[in-house]
């Protein structure tokens, strides 16, 4: 559950957990402004800069994040985007949140917005987005230490927030400040309202040249610095950040578009060439698609990233479309025929956020039987691919180029990419070359990559009036997956699917394909099967097919191809089933790999993305996951 906090009498939050109050008697907003933002020369240190990041030790109630935010908003000479990383072992509830906001009328319209995306906070990297993307936080709840070793970025500012020394020694130890200076680069500013001589003697040790400086009365000292060790600090990133430059963008599906916007948000000037006339030719072009989070007993790697790309296609879908039209967060049941819930046992109150246990009314509304297993999804729905990408594709700084065949790269030493065409004509030329063109990624490639082309087939039609006993009010996936009710030019539209097809590469509508997918929706629905069987026997229903493209092990690509070998030629895709779930965040990834940000995932989820995996992939081949 979420942390507990006590209202003291003159409205100051409280914890239990370490007697001591979250801000200081004399009001939160002065000490944030004076001891933290001024305390490190912001706003003036920020002006002009392309991006500004900001770690904070002890997120609390979110009042240092909200008063930054505030100021950057404020500066017309702020960066373009703004980072703010915090670490959090006991996250406050999203109530609490605001409510410690409430008494500071001006920080109000923020907290709203901060508490709006609050939830779901198990431990892990979460990444929060404010501003059309241009105001960042990645809360990373755990001990700090740990959560640390996870980011690779360096902060331009630090916070020191926390408990006293005395209450919490924990974040004011050694380990701690070694933590903190891992992710510092020379010159780095920090401060802190406590000077308590174990933590000067720490800071010092770890590299910061520190001082005291006057306080708010009647405290009297607080403290500054700056990152200035006696020997040269490690880089935590192996990569040296790039400037935004030209970019060319081979595909223009969900990775393509997603890579694109997330690269133009940060100034970039991008081309995506593509071989149809227009975007989301491909599988992309999926009539619409269920978005869900992957479960699993074990809380896997596919299935923590799975949240973090949900809540990054969330965060665009609500951002970019309008929903009830070409999306819908309706929440999704899914059957579980293994009679299990999916889920790990002791799944905390966060979790629950997210998917928990089905219960009666939503089994008894899909027809089932209340003793079936399922899990309901809170953070799920369905989404029009295609309306997506298009919204992507329109932000500032991209270019849109269909008809457009690449099949081969080209790059001098000295010299940017060049992409030709069949007829050895260059079609386009930039600094950066992303590909992002599924199963056609391969062909562009020395030595090609393992993906594998996975044709799938959506049977669909139309509702006819009064029909609504036939099918429940929510998406349903689990074996194939059905979407009852999507609006559509000429009505309003069911659809089920889908196929699997291993190796198939054509996307022309195949009649037993529509069979197998009444055979599907047979286990899944049955209720809604039976209504739907004269209409598959008399050949009504519709079919649209695409082709997937997906790696070995279920997980996508993102990264530098060859970091050494070839800089500048990095990839996003290998989406397969997920790709409504892993695109968007691939964009981000791949964006903040480039820049030295902090990343969206933690290392080891970086880790099993990388690209150079590739050469151990093709040596086996693991089962594509079953999910449209």
């Amino acid at each position: 559950m979420a942390e507990v906090i006590e209202w003291l009498a003159d409205g100051t939050p409280y914890s239990p957990r370490f007697g001591d109050r979250y801000r200081s008697e004399l009001g939160g907003l002065a000490q944030s402004r004076e001891v933290f933002l001024h305390g490190c020369g912001l706003p003036a240190a920020w002006a002009g800069q392309q991006q500004w990041c900001i770690l904070e030790t002890g997120f609390g109630l979110g009042l240092n994040f909200l008063v930054t935010w505030q100021a950057w908003k404020a500066d017309p000479a702020r960066p373009r985007l703004l980072h703010f990383v915090a670490t959090e072992a006991h996250p406050a509830g999203a109530a609490d949140t605001r409510r410690a906001a409430a008494v500071h009328p001006e920080l109000l319209p923020l907290a709203e917005q901060l508490q709006a995306q609050c939830w779901g906070l198990l431990p892990g990297t979460h990444r929060l987005v404010f501003e059309s993307g241009q105001v960042l936080l990645t809360l990373c709840i755990g001990d700090t230490q740990a959560v640390l070793r996870e980011q690779a970025f360096e902060a331009d500012t630090v916070y020191l927030d926390g408990f006293s020394p005395a209450k919490n020694p924990g974040m004011w130890d050694l380990p701690t400040f070694k933590a903190v200076a891992r992710c510092c680069r020379r010159g780095t500013r920090i401060a802190s309202w406590t000077v308590a001589r174990s933590v000067l003697d720490g800071l010092v040790q770890v590299g910061f040249a520190i001082r005291k400086t006057p306080g708010l009365p009647p405290k009297r000292d607080n403290l500054q610095g700056e990152f200035n060790p006696g020997w040269e600090p490690r880089r935590a990133s192996h990569f040296t950040p790039v400037q935004p430059s030209t970019c060319v963008v081979i595909g223009a599906g969900l990775a393509g578009a997603a890579s694109a916007a997330s690269l133009a948000r940060r100034g970039w000037l991008v081309t995506v060439l593509d071989a149809h006339e227009t975007p989301a030719g491909g599988a992309s072009g999926l009539p619409a698609g269920v978005l869900v989070p992957h479960v699993s007993p074990d809380d896997s790697l596919l299935s923590r990233l799975s949240r973090c790309g949900v809540r990054a296609t969330l965060q665009q879908l609500r951002a970019l479309l309008p929903e009830g039209r070409d999306w819908q967060a309706s929440g999704v049941l899914e059957r579980r025929l293994d009679d299990s819930s999916g889920l790990p046992a002791g799944w905390p109150d966060a979790g629950r956020d997210w998917s928990e246990p089905a219960n009666a009314a939503q089994l008894e509304q899909a027809g089932l039987d209340t003793a079936s297993a399922a899990t309901w999804h809170h953070q799920a729905g369905w989404i029009k691919p295609a309306r997506l990408v298009q919204a992507l594709l329109a932000q500032p700084g991209i270019t849109w180029r269909g008809g457009m065949q690449a099949v081969r790269l080209e790059r001098n030493a000295a010299g940017p990419w060049q992409v030709f065409d069949g007829r050895e004509q260059i079609i386009a030329q930039a600094d950066l070359v992303v590909l992002a063109a599924a199963h056609g990624n391969g062909l562009l490639v020395d030595g090609g990559l393992p993906l594998q082309a996975i044709r799938g087939q959506v049977s669909w039609g139309l509702r006819r009036t009064g029909d609504n006993s036939a099918f429940p009010p929510f998406p349903v996936n689990g074996h194939g997956s059905l979407l009852p009710a999507v609006p559509v030019d000429d009505g309003v539209a069911w659809m089920a699917g889908a196929g699997f097809q291993r190796d198939r590469h054509d996307s022309r509508p195949d009649p037993a394909d529509q069979q197998a997918n009444l055979e599907r929706l047979q286990t899944l629905l049955p209720h809604t099967a039976r209504q739907l069987a004269a209409d598959f026997q008399d050949g009504t229903p519709r079919a649209w097919a695409g082709v997937r493209c997906a790696s070995p092990d279920r997980l996508p690509l993102v990264g530098p191809l060859h970091p050494v070998r070839q800089s500048g030629l990095w990839v996003n895709t290998a989406m397969g089933s997920r790709g409504l779930t892993f695109a968007v965040l691939g964009g981000e990834l791949l964006a903040a790999r480039l820049h030295g940000e902090p990343l969206p995932v933690d290392k080891r989820m970086l880790q099993a993305l990388a690209p150079q995996r590739a050469s151990l992939l093709k040596q086996r081949v693991a089962p594509v996951d079953p999910v449209i």
